[in-house]
C-alpha cells in the first residue's frame, strides 16, 4: 500500500486508536518503574525490570544506557510502542533527573496526554511543578498517579488538598486507597462502588492478583479500612471532586489514581483509564497557528535525536512524531528547513533498545529514522502539503565548561563527537574566534550532562577529554552589533551557539545587572522556554 491507498476514514480510526503519552515527575518517584509495569500488563514483556529499590534492579526496558543502569536513574528519554485492548500505546519515558529537564520539554512537545507521577511520601515535588507549568502552558492533560502507596505517607485526602493548592486543577479520583499508605490492600472503584483487592507477587517482577468484589463483601473483608475510604470517597462526592471529561479535557481538573508501581498494584486500571479517557491522536497546530488534521497528507516532527543506542552499527536515531497522515517506509518526503527531499529508507520501531522495521505509521505513532543526519531537534517534514511545526525552543545554561582533547592526534574524533552531542541536543555547544574549535565551551542546564558527554566522548567517540569549569552562571541572548561594548566589560563573554544565537555570559546576576545599568540600550535578553 502507499499512503494513496489509506482513505481518509481509515486514519481517522487509526488516529482514534493511539493513544501518546509522557510519564512525568520528580527524580526517584518510579517513572521507569511504572513504565516497565504498564508494559508487563500489556504482555508485551514477561518480568519486571524493577525488584525492592534501586541496588537491587535488573535493567530496565527503557534504561538502556550503561550509565542509567549503573545508576538507576533516567537520563535519556525512550519510545516505548504497544497495543493494549486493540489501542496502540506510544509511552515516551522521560529523564527524571533536573540536569536533563531540557529533553523532557522536548518530550512534552510530541504527546497528547501526561501522566504526573507523585511520590505518595512526598507529594509534589520541585521538578514535578517545573514540568506540570509546561504542560499547562501547551494545555496538555494530565492524570496524576499517587505512587508508592505502599509505603508510608502523606494522608489521602491531604494530598488532594495539595494537588489544588499548588496546581490550580481539582482532582477527581477514579479509585481511593483502601488502606492507609504503608499498608494498601486496594481500591475502591468510585464509578460503581467495586472493591479491586491486590495480592502481592515475589517482588512484584510479575503481574499482581486482583479480584473484584461488590461493596458488602468489601465491607466484610476489609471491615473499618473499607468503611474509612467509603467515608473518604462520599467527602469527595460532596465537593463535587467527581470526573468529568470535558473539565479533564480543558485543564481545569486532573483524574487521580493511587497505585505502586513496584508492586504492580493499581496498573491495569492505568492502562485502562488510557484507553478510556485520554484524548487519541488529534490535529497538531502549525507554526502559523493552523489545525493540522489527522487525515491531511503525512507531516511529523523531529523531538529527538540519539545516537550510540547500538554499539555493533553506530548509527544515529531520529524519533519523530507522525502528526498527519500515513508514515510508510521508503517514502520521500521534503525537509521542512532545508526544502531538499528526504529519503525514510531505515525506518524502525523502537521498543526501548531494542527495534524493528516498521513499514507504516499512524498520527501519535513514533518513527526512528536511521542515520538520519539531516535532521536536528524540532525539524518538520511533510509530503505534498508544506507545514512547518513550532520550533522547540532551548533552555537557558547555567552552567560552562571548555572541552578539550586529551590526545591531539585524536582530534578528528574529538570534533565528530562534538559534532554529534550538538547535533542531538545533549548539551549546547558554543563557540568564539577567540577561542577557536579545538576548545569549544559546552554549556548544560544541569552539572550531569558533562558527566554524560564526558563518558560518551570517551567511550563512544574514542576522544578522551578535560573539562575546564568556567565562571559564568547566566545566559542572555544579545545581537552582533553589541559585541564590542560587551567585550570590554569584565567577567562577560560572548559566544555563538551553534544555531546562530550569540549569548552573552555572565559571572551572576550582579554582574549582569550592573552592564545593564551602565547600557541601557544593550540586546540581552532571557532565554525563556515557551
Amino acid at each position: 500500500m502507499t499512503p494513496t491507498d489509506f482513505s481518509p476514514k481509515e486514519i481517522r480510526t487509526q488516529a482514534q486508536r493511539r493513544r501518546t503519552f509522557a510519564v512525568i515527575s520528580h527524580p526517584d518517584a518510579g517513572k521507569s518503574t511504572l513504565t516497565e509495569a504498564l508494559a508487563l500488563h500489556a504482555r508485551v514483556i514477561g518480568q519486571a525490570g524493577a525488584t525492592h529499590g534501586k541496588a537491587g534492579r535488573r535493567s530496565t526496558v527503557s534504561d538502556w544506557m550503561k550509565m542509567e543502569q549503573d545508576r538507576g536513574i533516567s537520563i535519556s528519554s525512550a519510545a516505548l510502542q504497544f497495543e493494549y485492548r486493540d489501542t496502540v500505546i506510544n509511552l515516551i519515558d522521560t529523564p527524571g533527573h533536573a540536569d536533563f529537564s531540557e529533553d523532557t520539554y522536548r518530550v512534552l512537545s510530541s504527546v497528547d496526554l501526561t501522566i504526573m507521577l507523585v511520590d505518595a511520601a512526598k507529594g509534589l515535588e520541585t521538578q514535578t511543578m517545573k514540568l506540570f507549568d509546561v504542560c499547562k502552558h501547551r494545555e496538555i492533560p494530565i492524570i496524576t498517579v499517587i505512587n508508592k502507596w505502599d509505603r508510608p505517607g502523606i494522608d489521602a485526602l491531604e494530598l488532594m488538598d495539595e494537588i489544588v493548592q499548588r496546581t490550580g486543577m481539582v482532582p477527581t479520583p477514579l479509585t481511593w486507597p483502601v488502606g492507609q499508605s504503608g499498608d494498601f490492600r486496594g481500591v475502591l472503584n468510585r464509578e460503581d462502588g467495586t472493591y479491586t483487592k491486590f495480592t502481592r507477587t515475589d517482588g512484584g517482577a510479575t503481574i499482581a492478583g486482583e479480584e473484584t468484589m461488590d461493596a458488602e463483601a468489601a465491607e466484610e473483608l476489609e471491615g473499618d479500612a473499607w468503611t474509612n475510604a467509603v467515608d473518604e470517597s462520599d467527602l469527595l462526592e460532596l465537593e463535587d471532586q467527581n470526573y468529568d471529561e470535558e473539565s479533564f479535557l480543558a485543564g481545569r481538573t486532573t483524574p487521580v489514581m493511587f497505585a505502586s508501581a513496584v508492586l504492580n498494584f493499581g496498573v491495569h486500571k492505568i492502562l485502562d483509564t488510557l484507553v478510556d479517557i485520554a484524548p487519541p491522536a488529534h490535529a497538531r497546530i502549525d507554526v502559523d497557528g493552523n489545525p493540522r488534521e489527522v487525515d491531511a497528507p503525512f507531516s511529523g516532527f523531529v523531538f529527538k535525536v540519539q545516537a550510540g543506542m547500538d554499539s555493533n552499527h553506530r548509527d544515529r536515531l531520529a524519533y519523530v512524531r507522525v502528526c498527519s497522515g500515513v508514515f510508510e517506509r521508503g517514502m520521500v518526503v521534503t525537509h521542512a528547513a532545508t526544502g531538499k527531499p528526504f529519503a525514510t529508507k531505515y525506518a524502525q520501531q523502537v521498543f526501548g533498545r531494542d527495534r524493528e522495521v516498521i513499514d507504516t505509521a499512524f498520527p501519535g505513532d513514533v518513527v526512528g529514522l536511521v542515520n538520519a543526519s539531516a535532521l536536528r531537534v524540532g525539524d518538520s517534514l511533510y509530503l505534498d502539503e508544506p507545514v512547518s511545526f513550532p520550533p522547540i525552543p532551548s533552555f537557558s545554561p547555567e552552567h560552562f565548561m571548555v572541552i578539550r582533547a586529551k590526545d591531539s592526534s585524536k582530534y578528528k574524533q574529538f570534533r565528530r563527537g562534538i559534532e554529534q552531542l550538538d547535533h542531538e541536543g545533549v548539551i549546547q555547544v558554543l563557540r568564539s574566534d577567540l577561542r577557536g574549535d579545538q576548545a569549544p565551551v559546552l554549556g548544560a542546564v544541569g552539572p550531569m550532562q558533562f558527566e554524560v558527554a564526558e563518558d560518551r566522548m570517551q567511550n563512544e567517540f574514542n576522544a578522551p577529554c578535560t573539562l575546564e569549569r568556567l565562571a559564568y552562571t547566566i545566559a542572555r541572548r544579545t545581537v552582533q552589533e553589541d559585541i564590542p561594548t560587551l567585550a570590554r566589560e569584565r567577567s562577560v563573554e560572548v559566544l555563538q551557539r551553534s544555531d546562530g544565537t550569540l549569548l552573552a555570559l555572565f559571572s551572576d546576576r550582579w554582574r549582569l545587572q550592573g552592564v545593564e545599568r551602565e547600557h541601557p540600550n544593550l540586546t540581552l535578553e532571557p532565554l525563556v522556554v515557551t
